[in-house]
């Protein structure tokens, strides 16, 4: 079944009828609690199987870990020197398989410094490494699709990063990785998921399951749009939310052998001037590694990562967090960072499976999958990168479920490594056609290279936009990055249903405006209302919560300790 894959309010209705049964389509095969990337990315596993598949999220698509992740797709460095041998060759597959063939328009190469403080034993210690990873990578199924390492002097290194300090250096080798836009890339596995058929939602709360006897046959939830109540019944469902991943278990009687603790990792974003560099780099501290990462027209630097047991939704940076950033990035700085200079600031959870009592640091990235009781699954652990292992190995455990109990019923395998995303498709012709698009839409070449490196192939809807409302192609003010015609596109093609939704994921305007989107929020309220039928006050709402919300962000980052950073911050909730 191929359908839009537009995530409409239209289409949000249609799913939400749909997985209630009204449309007459029975119970689903496969129900996934969780729209970040490994419910997304289950969700797209089962539906390309042939699952009637639906997919609820209490928020918004990408609104917890994975859109404030490092944003990085990569095979993890520092779990090699942990002899993590299978967990590195896993991602690195994972890494080229993005890159060549499912979201060459998200993923791109992004070149790393790794500098040497020590002479002597550190270059051949750290080359050797590298020569390992580079070496996993191009034994991969999908080859590598980046350049090797090379080894750098220390003139070189200043040639290529004259900012860096150096009397700390006494070399460099340079080596790549990938990165994305973490949240849409998101995005993008629930609209291929959708464009297959699936039946996705967002705002929508799941308050309880459904049994019979022992066997979980659907969920009870909320629509938090309309505060309606209703069922879905579903042959088996899988929770895939991450550090909710404990309390989703409690619902089911709290049996299950999964138990994730959330380690906290903040991430600074500052404008790119401030660091005169052709690469980014990664540096080593006392409790994990700091990674400073091209952005564009900024730089990201994180991250930390500490135990973290208060709010799950919206996590706090301390003051304390924000300073050991800037004092491990500005140790091999020639002109140090400060405050001032921090345009945006963004905190996230990371769902590690519980170890006896090791440092979050030490703890595995590995995932789990279990099935407490028959017709659930859980699934919890892993990283960004090696989100379709995870969704394939959900699906297999419900494929089990499934085939246990519909006699002569077989699933079959999953596919997901032949299956591009949306936006993949035509995005190199696209490429190719940059100055021709710039020329046909009478938009700057610059602009035509931002919309592909965001929506690839998709890049016609946005320009059809244009040239059909020309008031759309101008820059929206207080965010000159961005157009008007995405916040529109954003409305009726990528599920978003607050100004939150947009400023925060659909754009990064949160992040990297040193105003935090607070200029842009009215005006991109404003365009959004035109297209959801906000009336004035509703619309003034949106743009209130959201000033709070940044102020309380604000406050929170003044703070010293995690305690108090969180109690600044859960004074603005999220917006009903």
């Amino acid at each position: 079944m191929s359908r839009s894959s537009a995530l409409s309010p239209q289409a949000r209705s249609a799913s939400l009828a749909a997985m209630r049964g009204i449309e007459g389509q029975g119970e689903l095969d496969v129900l996934v609690v969780g729209g970040g990337v490994v419910g997304a990315g289950t969700a797209l596993d089962a539906v390309t199987r042939g699952l009637n598949t639906g997919l609820l999220e209490q928020r918004d698509l990408a609104s917890g870990t994975s859109s404030r992740s490092s944003k990085l797709v990569h095979g993890g460095l520092r779990y090699l020197e942990m002899l993590d041998f299978g967990l590195v060759r896993e991602a690195l597959q994972e890494r080229g398989l993005l890159l060549t063939r499912l979201a060459p328009h998200l993923v791109r190469p992004v070149p790393f410094l790794y500098p040497l403080t020590h002479r002597g034993w550190e270059r051949p210690y750290v080359g050797a490494g590298l020569a390992l990873y580079d070496g996993m990578a191009m034994a991969g199924r999908y080859g590598s699709g980046l350049p090797r390492h090379r080894h750098l002097s220390r003139r070189a290194v200043q040639r290529l990063a004259p900012d860096f300090n150096p009397a700390s250096l006494a070399g460099a080798i340079q080596y790549y990785d990938c990165q994305v836009d973490d949240a849409r890339l998101v995005l993008s596995l629930a609209r291929t998921a959708a464009a297959h058929g699936a039946h996705v939602a967002t705002r929508v709360e799941v308050t309880g399951f459904l049994r019979e006897g022992e066997r979980v046959v659907g969920v009870r939830a909320r629509d938090l749009e309309t505060q309606e109540d209703f069922e879905v019944r579903a042959r088996v469902v899988v929770n895939a939310a991450g550090v909710w991943t404990d309390e989703i278990q409690e619902l089911v009687g709290g049996r299950g052998a999964l138990h994730v603790q959330a380690s906290k990792g903040i991430h600074l974003v500052v404008p790119r001037d401030r660091i005169r560099s052709e690469a980014g780099f990664i540096v080593r501290t006392e409790k994990s590694v700091l990674f400073v990462i091209p952005w564009g027209r900024h730089w990201i630097i994180g991250t930390t990562d500490t135990p973290w047991s208060l709010d799950k939704a919206h996590p706090a940076a301390s003051k304390a967090d924000i300073d050991y950033i800037l004092e491990h990035v500005n140790a091999i700085l020639r002109e140090p960072l400060d405050h001032e200079d921090v345009e945006g600031v963004y905190a996230g959870l990371r769902p590690l499976l519980s170890g006896e009592s090791e440092p979050t640091s030490r703890i595995s990235r590995e995932h789990t999958v279990v099935t407490p009781v028959p017709g659930l699954v859980m699934i919890a652990g892993g990283k960004l990168t090696t989100y379709r292992v995870m969704g394939r190995d959900a699906v297999d455990a419900a494929a089990h479920s499934l085939t246990s109990t519909l006699g002569g019923f077989t699933v079959r395998a999953s596919i997901t490594d032949r299956v591009p995303l949306v936006g993949a498709a035509d995005w190199e012709t696209r490429q190719n056609q940059r100055v021709l698009l710039a020329r046909r839409s009478g938009l700057h070449v610059a602009r035509i290279d931002h919309l592909l490196g965001r929506y690839g192939g998709l890049v016609d809807d946005l320009l059809d936009l244009v040239e059909s409302r020309r008031v759309l192609g101008v820059p929206l003010e207080g965010a000159e990055d961005y157009l008007a015609a995405e916040v529109v596109y954003a409305v009726t093609h990528e599920g978003a249903r607050h100004l939150d939704d947009v400023l925060t994921r659909r754009t990064r305007i949160s992040i990297e405006t040193f105003d935090r989107g607070v200029s842009a929020a009215p005006g991109v309220a404003a365009l959004m209302a035109a297209e959801l039928g906000w009336d004035p006050t509703r619309t003034a709402d949106e743009v209130d919560h959201y000033l709070r919300r940044v102020e309380a962000e604000r406050r929170s980052q003044r703070m010293l300790t995690d305690q108090e950073a969180d109690e600044a911050r859960v004074q603005v909730s999220d917006i009903v």
